[in-house]
């Protein structure tokens, strides 16, 4: 038989254990769901790490229950997870308090003001905000600053993958390409950055409260007797470095260069590359280190994309909830029929999805416009979705210019990708083929093709995808579509934010909102 791979995939909503074979196949998965995060004061985010750990061991129980035969074959073990999510933790491993996860909006106070000089400097080229924002969003900092005896204590400062690779082996160890976040890392050369680098002035956490970094596809270590105990996987399995959830799906999309883009359609949309070439997609934004060593994944995203979605469902689809739920499926089902009531251009109705500032746009919001009497609840579902794909498509168009090259084929992956609708929307408007895996669960995927890499089956991660990396569908541009998107697009929306930036300043000086970062 061959030999099964198992992917532990820890998400902000949930945690799902799959098992793999060597050519790809999902033999079985086990999805243990959680609430987000808590939150003890407004815009505060955190959860229990314990909670990432029990469901590790709930779902690889269930799993070995229920599939002893794959079970037994497990070779080896990767883990890949939410990104910019960090966990203090003693010598033991012991959790120190709650993670302050990605969605958290508490600020620090500044820890490093730039001189006179180099304040100009930096505001000439318009990276006096964003570099004062990127700071304060810190959560190291507000830790150091607000509770220094909890800082004290801690030994090591870990991503979740950092936290759980130390719960299956015992080893203070993660991947380069976990290393997404507020955290002092060098992103050109793919290390910790060095006392006085402007990264470890912006986040000085000292390099003895850091995980030693492992190159993606090597071990971290194995499955200690505690972790045997109690996750059911076999004593001495290898624990293999990955990578991050959104870099994992790149991957485990096939997407090995810059002719390719992944497409994420999750609560965060994300455009991102594969390059061997460091170029920033945006002005002083770094791509990320990729689960191919050696490689990059340059990355545009919007905050609070796809989650639209939830936005619309909360607010206007109460209908179509109900009749879900009358149905047994998903609201997306029923949702997927309003965006076919509406044609293409949703008559003029135009959303820019900024429902949440980005660093670039730092007083951006989101803008609805084009409104008239024929507009439905349908017509405000569809420009979202397509409001998301063209956003998205200009995140694109940056990263070619970056990267002088383009990109000639797309492929998808999160939750909104199951819908067909969606995904014929976005073909049309990048009027692009676009491809959909025979898996949706293309994170996990990633994972076991760097696993599989680790413990010897293949002896590359190209090699790897080639094996493992097969598409269920293709979604080609429709010539009576892309038109008028390409006019849209190139008339209306790029021009909307120019449009209303002066406006946005006006409403943040009047209202406070957004906050405006400073030193």
């Amino acid at each position: 038989m061959e030999k099964v791979l198992l992917s532990i995939d820890c998400g902000t909503q949930s945690l799902r254990a799959l098992m793999f074979t060597d050519g790809g196949d999902l033999l079985d998965k086990e999805q243990i769901k959680y609430d987000p995060y808590f939150s003890k004061q407004p815009g505060w985010a955190e959860q229990d790490p314990e909670i990432f750990w029990r469901s590790v061991c709930e779902a690889c129980s269930i799993l070995k229950k229920r599939s002893p035969a794959f079970f037994q074959k497990i070779a080896g073990v990767g883990v890949t997870t939410q990104r910019a999510s960090m966990i203090n933790v003693d010598r033991a491993g012991n959790v120190l308090r709650p993670v302050i996860i990605w969605l958290d909006q508490r600020k620090a106070k500044p820890v490093y003001i730039p001189n006179p000089v180099v304040r100009l400097g930096l505001k000439i080229v318009g990276m006096d905000e964003p570099i004062a924002k990127t700071q304060t969003d810190g959560k190291c900092n507000w830790i150091m600053q607000q509770q220094p005896e909890i800082w004290k204590k801690t030994h090591k400062y870990l991503q979740v993958s950092g936290f759980l690779n130390h719960r299956l082996s015992g080893e203070f160890k993660d991947s380069v390409a976990s290393q997404i976040g507020h955290i002092p890392f060098n992103y050109k050369k793919m290390q910790w950055a060095k006392p006085g680098d402007l990264p470890s002035r912006l986040f000085p956490v000292p390099m003895e409260k850091l995980p030693e970094l492992v190159t993606p596809g090597h071990k971290i270590g194995s499955i200690t007797p505690k972790a045997a105990s109690e996750t059911g996987i076999l004593e001495g399995i290898p624990v293999i470095a990955c990578g991050s959830d959104k870099g994992c799906e790149t991957i485990g999309m096939g997407v090995l260069n810059q002719k390719m883009a992944s497409l994420s359609f999750g609560t965060t949309a994300t455009v991102q590359t594969t390059t061997r070439k460091y170029f920033e997609p945006l002005a002083f934004l770094p791509p990320y280190p990729a689960p191919i060593p050696g490689h990059y994944n340059p990355e545009v995203e919007i905050l609070r994309g796809y989650w639209m979605i939830t936005w619309f469902k909360n607010e206007f689809a109460h209908k179509e909830v109900a009749l879900a739920e009358e149905k047994g499926v998903s609201p997306e089902e029923m949702l997927n029929h309003l965006l076919d009531e509406v044609p293409a251009g949703s008559m003029g109705l135009m959303v820019q999805p900024y429902w949440s500032p980005g660093l670039k746009e730092p007083v951006a919001k989101g803008a609805m416009i084009g409104f008239g009497d024929v507009h439905t609840r349908a017509h405000v579902y569809r420009a979202v979705i397509e409001g998301l794909a063209f956003g998205l498509l200009e995140g694109l168009e940056k990263m070619e210019k970056a990267g002088k090259t383009r990109v000639e084929k797309l492929a998808v992956s999160g939750g909104a990708s199951q819908s067909d609708s969606i995904c014929q929307i976005s073909a049309n408007i990048f009027n692009l083929p676009l491809v959909r895996g025979k898996t949706s669960e293309t994170s996990g995927l990633g994972a076991a093709i760097v696993t599989s890499v680790g413990i010897g089956i293949y002896p590359t991660i190209p090699d790897a995808i080639q094996k493992m990396v097969s598409y269920a569908k293709v979604f080609k541009p429709e010539p009576d579509y892309v038109d008028i998107y390409r006019n849209l697009y190139e008339r209306v929306y790029k021009k909307i934010y120019h449009a209303l930036e002066p406006i946005y300043h006006e409403i943040r000086e009047i209202t406070g909102y957004p906050e405006k970062e400073t030193y």
